[in-house]
């Protein structure tokens, strides 16, 4: 049980904690305004949702060897864009609407990442609940 927990809470810091992280260091490249902040959360929302419902479908079509396979499949080509810091040619050159390319950049820089260390915790929750399933419940159930 403690190597899933300690996994799940080391997955569940990553992903929190790379959010403000990321988005703080393009900041200024777009200018600082709300509108760079509210999109960059826009992606990561978006991103998380993706994660959940990766895990999700792999949970309910496929074997739980064939969900690990694939999932560290996933996590050594997420270890292949470390480290996530964009380059600085994805500094924007025109003063235009900055949205697309901040989509743009995200993705290329933090999205499978993101991704993946979305999609760990609910992964490995339905892999330890699976042998423990009906364990813990109270008498009468």
């Amino acid at each position: 049980m403690v190597p899933y927990a300690l996994t799940i809470f080391v997955g569940a810091f990553l992903l929190f904690q790379v959010q403000p992280l990321i988005a703080k260091y393009i900041l200024p490249w777009f200018g600082g305004g709300p509108a760079v902040w509210t999109t960059a959360m826009l992606f990561f929302q978006v991103v998380l949702l993706g994660g959940y419902a990766y895990a999700h479908l792999s949970i309910r079509r496929f074997s739980p060897r064939v969900q690990a396979g694939v999932h560290l499949a996933l996590l050594a080509a997420a270890l292949t864009q470390l480290p996530i810091t964009p380059a600085e040619a994805w500094k924007p050159t025109a003063a235009d609407l900055p949205t697309w390319r901040i989509l743009l950049l995200l993705t290329a820089t933090i999205g499978l990442p993101y991704l993946v260390l979305s999609s760990t915790a609910p992964l490995l929750q339905a892999w330890f609940s699976r042998p423990h399933a009906g364990q813990g419940r109270g008498r009468g159930h």
